[in-house]
């Protein structure tokens, strides 16, 4: 049987999520990372064996689709009994609105559902392998979100970049309130925010988009290896084991914008996300301590 901790990691194929990845397999975790290409997970896999030589696991799905989401759940829970540190990283920008294959707004569907999904999927085994970390990045941009509780999904006047901000400030209200439910259970759930990281982010979005962001990575960005550094901290520091629900950048603890300390928007967030999944799931209650 295999002592190492073990670690699940989304969007782990390039930037930080593949170096959060290649340490932490270095320093002696059981890694699982998450693809959507094969292709591509395969060269990661090759480039970290490589670096640490050490093998990582992969598991192959698109995480904006919930079926997605539902077969890395399912092939995970059928591989291992435990979980020790679930890092929620995958993420995406879109300049133009584009729907998942769930008819989801895509920005929303991949940034914020799929940690939402993913996480309740994997909660009783996190629980049962206790001690144990929910890592959920999220960025500064949340600083500029808003929740628009009327139209979360952007019918009407979408905006690439308000999107994404909004997405990052659901990660923290969603983190929170995972701490919340997980109270006593000695399971955390802390975000971040990795900084402005030279990486392959925006570039999808066509020349204006991504030659624009590859133009201010180059100019003001930092590498994945300084922006992975929180992600690592989060997932080994003895001192943060039980720390939870609080927002760190540069591996310190910080105060998140006012909208991301809202618990009342926090607990609405969680409501309409169990909404929103396609099919009945395993979803956390709040128990003793839910809101009136």
């Amino acid at each position: 049987m295999n002592q190492k901790p073990i670690c699940l990691i989304t969007g782990a194929t390039s930037g930080i999520g593949e170096v959060t990845a290649r340490e932490l397999a270095r320093r002696g975790m059981h890694v699982i990372i998450v693809g959507r290409s094969a292709e591509r997970v395969a060269a990661t896999v090759a480039r970290i064996k490589q670096a640490t030589g050490v093998d990582v696991e992969t598991l192959i799905a698109d995480l904006s689709s919930q079926a997605g989401v539902r077969s890395v759940a399912e092939t995970f829970l059928q591989r291992y009994q435990r979980l020790d540190v679930l890092i929620n990283n995958a993420g995406g920008f879109f300049a133009s609105r584009q729907v998942s294959a769930d008819g989801i707004e895509l920005t929303w569907a991949l940034n914020h559902m799929s940690y939402f999904l993913l996480t309740n999927l994997l909660i009783d085994t996190l629980r049962a392998s206790a001690p144990a970390r929910v890592i959920n990045v999220s960025s500064d941009a949340h600083r500029g979100g808003v929740m628009r509780w009327d139209d979360l999904q952007f019918t009407r006047g979408y905006n690439g970049w308000a999107a994404y901000a909004q997405s990052k400030l659901a990660n923290i209200l969603f983190s929170n309130e995972l701490a919340r439910r997980l109270e006593g259970t000695g399971v955390t759930s802390n975000a971040l925010h990795p900084g402005f990281v030279a990486t392959r982010f925006a570039h999808n979005n066509g020349i204006i988009w991504g030659g624009l962001m590859a133009l201010m990575q180059r100019l003001f960005a930092i590498t994945p290896e300084e922006g992975a550094q929180t992600s690592i901290y989060l997932a080994t520091a003895s001192e943060v084991a039980a720390i939870s629900g609080r927002y760190f950048v540069k591996s310190r603890e910080t105060s998140p914008a006012p909208q991301a300390q809202d618990m009342a928007a926090a607990a609405r967030l969680w409501e309409i996300s169990e909404r929103m999944l396609v099919n009945s799931a395993p979803v956390l209650q709040g128990g003793a301590h839910s809101p009136a």
